[in-house]
């Protein structure tokens, strides 16, 4: 059972991702932009791979390589006349590659990537299982000799440098002496000789702190940085205007030199970008999958705006200020000001990573954010197709529930993804004493509600959300975001905004409630117990919000372990919907409180025991939920696959090309992403994988100077 998670089946769903209407409605000048912006992405997207495993490059160049020289049905066709038959097509990997055209035509080359990846990709020792440090998982965000000490040095050395972690990696080698040397790299075109001056080159050098040798580098993922760059020069040409210009050109300095400092200049343009037809973000955003929690996975995404939503979501930016006070903690614990955002709801054309999320808040700067503004993003097209539910696969359900559940989950989670994101992510104020010692809060008056005393602590200069609070900032922050949808999905007038009243709005509030405590158990297939650990912020974030309503009793919520009609292990979540308001509504307000207060004053010691006590999964009984996780993998449905379009350059004109909603239109529009230099980039990625190879040896085999 332990293993099963890890495990795909073959009929994985696949679903394709739609934008033809939006695409459509762009002018000219308009669809080069987006083209343009969306070759920066994609060429950006492949850094993932070398921030994810050290097999990962190695597998994209396999299979590239493979799909080149014969699609999908050439490769069967090819596989058959071989002798094998439709089962070992589907099952023995070996012998399809090594059978290939691919390997017929280099016979070395393909072999060695096999030998290098194939073993890797099909293990199940529990180290290369799941993302961690050291002995504890994989991740090449750091060597594999680093330790969560060595992940906390490094961030303090960050800080007292005023460094940021989103674009670094960090490399740890260890000279004859037996002392360690870190090597904290940052992601740029150039490298660390370059003689251009930029405020990025006096950064380039050698630190001694804490008896310990910092070197400071960059050039990591330089030659697919550099095609990112060109696009994004490109792009410029086609801006709609000076603010777009300004961005671009901030985003190329910062990939060329290095600087998260550009980065922040250039997001300072997009938040002030209201309103475009086209929308952009680029870089490294998310810290999701750092075991630490500080860098920044590369994404890139390029949308259309959809008009009839984003209307519902101007609405709820009007109503922000008013909905903003009846959230549960003190005036002062809000910001000063309410920066008004942009709120759009989005067709995506491109969106490059590890996955494709419902709705993004972003800049995740936590000086940005307090002081100058944020966007938000709903993303229409994958709300339609990555959350959309069949009756016979709906699992923990009573049956009385589920067609009410299917019927309404999609407009719930449109009103539960604008209130995440607008006044979840965008609510909130954190007490920082900067520079000069002066406080952006009253010591003498501002009381905390919790204790009824005066503020203890708070964020000194340098410090961030992410870097105080490390591998709980990303989960913490997504838990406090979704409470906030659910309790202010109560109000009315956030219902009737999205077109919901009487007994529609109550269907609404209820679906939104039982999909949440649904997802907080469907959570636990993330949960890894031979480690005691969560794998996906959301996921953990909604098992803690489960408990916390578990906790409020009176019969709210109860989940219950049975046995289904199939004789296998089963179990039922129920919600009392005529209890949300009366029990559930007061736990959460309780709840939300000391998730703000806590993350206001930067009390690490106090957030931790907090989030990390209801984070807890055991089998203490009533819910036995180490015994219910076995359950949910059981039955569980696997994650769907989305299928991406692609734009190509057609003397002046881009055409849209889409893809069938299959494994093979899957392959065929990433063949078809890189279709001039994927031989280029194939080696690239090996290369890049090659040079920083050593790192990555078992721990005790860890790299020495010698290496």
């Amino acid at each position: 059972m332990a293993d099963a998670q890890y495990i795909l089946p073959n009929d994985i769903g696949v679903s394709s991702l739609d934008c033809r209407e939006a695409f459509r409605l762009l002018s000219p000048t308009e669809r080069l932009y987006a083209h343009h912006l969306s070759r920066a992405a994609w060429y950006g997207g492949l850094a993932v791979l070398l921030q994810t495993s050290p097999e990962a490059p190695y597998i994209y160049a396999l299979l590239s390589r493979l799909f080149r020289a014969q699609d999908p049905d050439q490769l069967r066709q090819h596989a058959l006349a071989e002798g094998l038959t439709e089962e070992e097509y589907q099952e023995k990997l070996e012998r399809v590659i090594l059978g290939s055209k691919a390997a017929q035509q280099n016979p070395a080359e393909v072999r060695s990537l096999w030998q290098t990846c194939g073993e890797l990709m099909f293990s199940l020792e529990p180290r290369l299982r799941h993302l961690g440090l050291g002995k504890e998982g994989i991740t090449t965000y750091f060597s594999g000799n680093c330790t969560m000490e060595d992940a906390k040095l490094a961030q303090d050395f960050l800080d007292s440098q005023n460094l940021s972690a989103y674009n670094t990696r960090l490399f740890k080698d260890v000279d004859q002496d037996g002392k360690p040397r870190y090597e904290v790299r940052l992601a740029s075109v150039l490298g660390t000789e370059s003689a251009l001056h930029s405020e990025m080159t006096s950064r380039l050098k050698s630190y001694e702190f804490r008896g310990n040798h910092f070197q400071v580098t960059r050039g990591d993922y330089a030659p697919i940085l550099q095609k990112v760059v060109e696009h994004l020069e490109r792009a410029k040409a086609y801006a709609a205007n000076s603010r777009q210009e300004q961005m671009l050109a901030q985003y190329i300095e910062s990939f060329t030199q290095g600087s998260i400092e550009a980065h922040k200049r250039g997001s300072r343009f997009w938040i002030q970008d209201k309103g475009p037809i086209v929308e952009s973000y680029i870089g490294f955003i998310e810290s999701y999958r750092d075991p630490f929690g500080s860098r920044g996975e590369f994404e890139g995404f390029v949308a259309m705006v959809n008009k009839a939503m984003s209307a519902k979501f101007e609405c709820l930016v009007a109503s922000a200020e008013q909905l903003l006070k009846e959230l549960p903690w003190p005036p002062a614990f809000e910001k000063d000001k309410f920066l008004s955002p942009d709120f759009t709801s989005l067709d995506v054309l491109t969106f490059s990573g590890s996955g494709i999320p419902a709705g993004i808040n972003i800049p995740n700067y936590d000086d940005l954010r307090q002081t100058e503004g944020f966007k938000n993003v709903s993303l229409g097209n994958v709300l339609a197709v990555a959350y959309a539910t069949q009756r016979e696969k709906l699992t923990f359900l009573e049956e009385d529930d589920k067609d009410l559940y299917i019927r309404w989950k999609g407009p719930s989670f449109d009103v539960q993804v604008g209130l995440h994101e607008l006044l979840g992510h965008g609510s909130g104020k954190l007490f920082v004493q900067d520079e000069k010692g002066a406080f952006n809060f009253d010591q003498e008056t501002v009381i905390n509600p919790e204790t009824g005393e005066q503020i203890q602590s708070w964020y000194r200069s340098g410090e961030t959300w992410d870097s105080k609070f490390s591998t709980i900032a990303s989960s913490y922050e997504e838990c406090r975001a979704e409470s906030v949808g659910l309790y202010l999905c109560l109000n009315p007038q956030v219902l009737e905004i999205f077109g919901f009243e009487g007994a529609d709005a109550e269907d609404v509030i209820y679906v939104n409630w039982l999909n949440m405590v649904r997802a907080g158990l469907l959570a636990l297939e993330f949960y890894t117990p031979e480690v005691s650990s969560w794998r996906q912020a959301h996921m953990q974030a909604r098992f803690v919000i489960l408990r916390v309503l578990l906790e409020a009793g009176e019969g709210l919520v109860t989940v219950t372990p049975t046995t289904g009609t199939d004789g296998r292990p089963d179990a039922r979540v129920r919600l009392d919907r005529n209890k949300i308001r009366s029990v559930g509504k007061p736990a959460l307000e309780r709840f939300l409180r000391r998730l703000q207060v806590l993350k206001s004053t930067g009390d690490v010691a106090g957030g931790r025991a907090l989030y990390e006590g209801y984070a807890a999964v055991t089998d203490a009984p009533p819910e036995c939920f180490l015994t219910l996780r076995d359950t949910v993998l059981l039955r569980k449905e696997s994650r769907k696959l989305i299928v991406q379009p692609n734009t190509r350059l057609e003397g002046s004109e881009v055409q849209l090309l889409e893809y069938e909603a299959s494994a093979a239109g899957l392959i065929q529009s990433f063949s078809e992403r890189f279709p001039e230099d994927g031989p280029e980039l194939e080696e690239i990625l090996t290369q890049l994988a090659t040079a920083d190879a050593r790192f990555w040896k078992c721990p005790s085999e860890a790299p020495s100077g010698q290496a």
